[in-house]
């Protein structure tokens, strides 16, 4: 994958909306010192560019009844059915991520359950059905990072080429 230049003014309007995917585009113009249009032209091309992907408002899990977090690493008993996994994995609202891996395991996801007692359902009736050799959960107490990477790492088009 081909790694996309920015220039300092995309730079600039990614640490603003990065920072507040709300902020409006004319602040973030005023900062920039260019016209809404501009910020308008530059958050479309981020986008098709595919360096933004959108914004969503992000739920607390436990503030609506998900208590349990885990990560659970999955063998396939036939590795080879990889794509029938994911999809049927799609099909399971509690598994928010899902990751093709190295080392131990075949796929990596994340799953938020309402208590132990429904992640044990989700395992024994929606993950081992899947056709598992075996599984690994590993259950997170508390998120103590969770965060964008730094814009101020991203290098940019230098403005004398």
């Amino acid at each position: 994958m081909a790694i996309q230049k920015i220039d300092k003014l995309d730079k600039q309007i990614l640490r603003m909306i990065a920072a507040d995917a709300r902020v409006p585009f004319l602040e973030v113009a005023r900062a920039c010192n260019v016209s809404g249009a501009a910020i308008h032209q530059r958050i479309q091309k981020l986008t098709s560019m595919g360096i933004l992907k959108g914004s969503q408002f992000v739920l607390d899990p436990e503030k609506i009844g998900y208590e349990t977090c885990a990560y659970i690493g999955l063998n396939l008993r036939n590795p080879e059915k990889f794509d029938t996994v994911v999809k049927k994995l799609y099909e399971i609202p509690e598994v928010v991520e899902c990751h093709y891996t190295t080392g131990d395991f075949d796929l990596f996801i994340k799953i938020y359950a309402v208590n132990n007692h429904h992640l044990l359902n989700i395992i024994h009736d929606k993950l081992q059905p899947l056709g598992l050799a075996r599984s690994e959960t590993i259950i997170a107490f508390n998120s103590v990072i969770s965060r964008q990477l730094p814009i101020d790492n991203i290098p940019v088009e230098d403005d004398d080429e």
